[in-house]
């Protein structure tokens, strides 16, 4: 009845830099920079996820061969001192990896990326094998869609279910906001229907210029 929600595999990066357990620290630092990104996956085997270097493990590195005597004085924590004596991508990563399904909504993978504080998450399938990569841009792209394109959803999957003559409700899209506008028969699907164009893709918000048919103006 109502549209899909996206999903990862929709927006997901499929060529993902990636290194071995073994990559050495300038080589996770040259491929960061080359590929534009701030996180590597660590896989194994047959590809199989099983941690994440960021820049922020590089970082203590960096901090103790600035200056190793101040270094030494703010690297207190043994994990800190051990990534910062680290030269490989196993001692450096952090592990188990955060990582999300393909098939997760966007809504979960951002929840994901909230919890964990981190702007990149390994996409993996049911072995943990790596399938690609989400960024946070990659999440924001939905917000992307055309508005007339969101109003023929909401029309089509939405009102014409919620709202069925003699109900005669518009649907209006300004950057993302949707208007409903017009006469409804039952004020009390209002939140059904605000829940519904909410939940489709690229909304921002719902606002309602609607009148029941005993001329109650609605909110």
């Amino acid at each position: 009845m109502y549209g899909t929600p996206h999903i990862v595999s929709d927006v997901m990066t499929h060529t993902v830099a990636a290194v071995g357990p073994r990559a050495s620290f300038k080589e996770m630092v040259r491929l960061m920079q080359d590929r534009k990104v701030s996180a590597l996956p660590v896989i194994e085997g047959e590809g199989r996820v099983v941690g994440v270097v960021s820049e922020a493990d590089l970082l203590p590195t960096e901090e103790l061969r600035d200056d190793p005597d101040v270094g030494y004085l703010r690297l207190r924590r043994p994990a800190d001192l051990a990534k910062a004596e680290a030269v490989t991508a196993a001692e450096l990563m952090s592990s188990p990896a955060i990582t999300v399904r393909a098939g997760a909504t966007l809504a979960e993978a951002a929840r994901v990326m909230a919890r964990a504080r981190v702007k990149r998450l390994p996409v993996v399938d049911d072995r943990q094998v790596l399938q690609g990569v989400v960024s946070r841009a990659d999440l924001l792209k939905v917000f992307l869609r055309e508005d007339e394109d969101i109003a023929e959803e909401v029309r089509r999957e939405i009102v014409s279910h919620v709202f069925p003559p003699p109900s005669a409700v518009g649907v209006e899209v300004r950057d993302g906001v949707v208007t409903l506008s017009g006469t409804v028969r039952d004020s009390s699907l209002l939140p059904v229907a605000a829940r519904l164009v909410r939940a489709v893709e690229g909304v921002v918000d719902v606002e309602f210029d609607l009148t029941a048919d005993g001329g109650t103006r609605e909110p």
